[in-house]
């Protein structure tokens, strides 16, 4: 019967990923009243598959209508719409659930044997480390922008400005509200994204008058062995990337994808491609996400500290039934914690097999002519941002920021950095202030503790390094080479 369950979790979890707005965290929180009904056992089971089923979902909108639900689909949706547009929709979707596949298998190996020890890792980070990891996110990102990088800083400027708005998180001060009540809860990063990325897409695609997105006939359906070769590595990289960021407490996929994407691109032969469809880009994300998700549960197992919102809707769960997480849990309930640890191999494999046959289908969407999915796509943005918080300012914002994205494409500015300041601009702000009270006001406490010191230096030579790109012959080159 668990399996039962898992494979129910895995399906509602992917149908409800699918839909733009209602991430993971929504899905569980949505669903947890109806587990109830169910002993503990399945119950903890069926939550754990809706998680990492709703993780998944999230890249099919991505990949096909450029909806990037949550904001660890960004990185899928800049390639795999890409490879959408030139016909390969149903070997980027492929890749997406092969590499989701393999780095959840293989972050599930690293929970099972190594949890208590990894866990340990996690506990050595404070707002220092903290702020130093997510200082190196954006520097990374922003390197992202490649020849247009001071488009870039405008980019992640603005992103910065937009989390302003609202009570400052430490004093409850209010910033940037202009006296309006709906400013004070701040702006919805995921309205920021479905108006950005799918409202803004629209109104480009309005503009040039497309028939339909796949305006090239559709070749394969799923990955050729070519596409395979070139994925390979990045799925390896990315779970690693992914498992161990995923230890760390407050570490949302939403960065670790962003890192192990432009990680990915960094180090490719074919770094060109990316941002115009390299498939591994597509596995490199995907597999952060999932990894990311998996490497979650080694804290919340071990030490009962959620990484995540979704993963703390999910301690609740656990607490609604009288089960603690934590050192204890492995000695006084085994079986329900290695129970639902083989369940999650099995939730995986019933991804795998689930999603793959069903490539042929999402991939068909797109073939729907424009006058008709355009339409549409809107209808389901307007739902997604509304379905957030159940109000109507959030549709504004998601309408606003889709003529931002217009004029963005249409100036050449880039949309990652944006949205990626937009999503850590809370957590960089708390723990710089957090910082500079433990260290009376001294920013040498980034460089004088190892770890926080590690990122400092790493964000300042991929700072130099991005400087040295824009104005060195290669950059130049890279500006003909896109100019052509």
């Amino acid at each position: 019967m668990n399996i039962l369950y898992a494979f129910l979790g895995s399906i509602v979890g992917t149908l409800v990923g699918v839909l733009p707005g209602i991430g993971p965290t929504s899905a569980i929180a949505i669903l947890l009243p109806l587990t109830t009904i169910l002993p503990p056992i399945p119950a903890i089971i069926m939550m754990a598959a809706i998680y990492y089923g709703a993780m998944y979902g999230g890249s099919t909108t991505a990949i096909v209508v450029n909806i990037p639900g949550e904001a660890s689909s960004v990185p899928t949706a800049m390639d795999g719409y890409q490879l959408a547009r030139q016909g390969r929709g149903g070997p980027a979707l492929g890749i997406a659930a092969i590499s989701s596949f393999v780095a959840g298998t293989l972050s599930l190996v690293g929970l099972t044997f190594f949890a208590p020890l990894l866990a340990n890792v996690a506990l050595a980070f404070g707002p220092p480390e903290y702020f130093a990891l997510m200082f190196m996110a954006l520097s990374l990102v922003i390197s992202l922008s490649g020849k247009a990088l001071l488009k870039g800083l405008i980019a992640t400027a603005l992103g910065l400005l937009v989390a302003m708005i609202g009570l400052d998180p430490l004093t409850g001060e209010a910033r940037l509200t202009f006296g309006s009540v709906s400013l004070m809860a701040g702006i919805n990063f995921i309205s920021v994204i479905i108006g950005l990325f799918a409202i803004g897409e629209v109104l480009v695609n309005i503009e040039r008058a497309v028939a339909a997105i796949y305006e090239n006939k559709i070749r394969d359906w799923l990955p050729t062995l070519e596409d395979l070769k070139h994925s390979w590595g990045a799925m390896w990289r990315s779970s690693i990337i992914g498992f161990f960021l995923g230890l760390l407490p407050g570490c949302s996929p939403a960065v670790t994808t962003f890192i192990a994407y432009d990680a990915e691109k960094k180090i490719s032969k074919r770094s060109h491609l990316f941002g115009h469809g390299a498939i591994e880009g597509v596995a490199a994300a995907e597999g952060a996400n999932n990894a990311t998700c998996s490497g979650g549960f080694v804290p919340l197992f071990s030490f009962g500290i959620p990484s995540g919102p979704a993963l703390a809707v999910l301690l609740g769960g656990f607490m609604m039934y009288g089960l603690q997480p934590g050192p204890m849990l492995f000695k006084e309930n085994p079986d329900l914690v290695w129970t639902v640890i083989a369940s999650m191999y099995l939730g995986n494999l019933i991804l795998l097999i689930l999603n793959l046959p069903l490539v042929g289908l999402w991939a068909r969407i797109a073939l729907i002519p424009f006058p008709i999915l355009g339409p549409m796509i809107i209808l389901f943005s307007v739902i997604g941002a509304y379905s957030v918080r159940f109000l109507m300012f959030d549709v504004w914002v998601a309408l606003l920021f889709g003529i931002l994205g217009y004029l963005m494409r249409k100036l050449g500015f880039p949309l990652a950095p944006m949205v990626l300041a937009t999503v850590l601009a809370q957590m960089l702000e708390t723990s710089l202030k957090q910082s500079l009270v433990l260290s009376s006001g001294s920013p040498l406490i980034f460089f004088t503790r190892p770890i926080a010191a590690a990122f400092m230096f790493l964000a300042i030579i991929m700072i130099v390094w991005g400087l040295w790109l824009q104005f060195s012959g290669r950059s130049a080159q890279l500006a003909a080479d896109e100019s052509d």
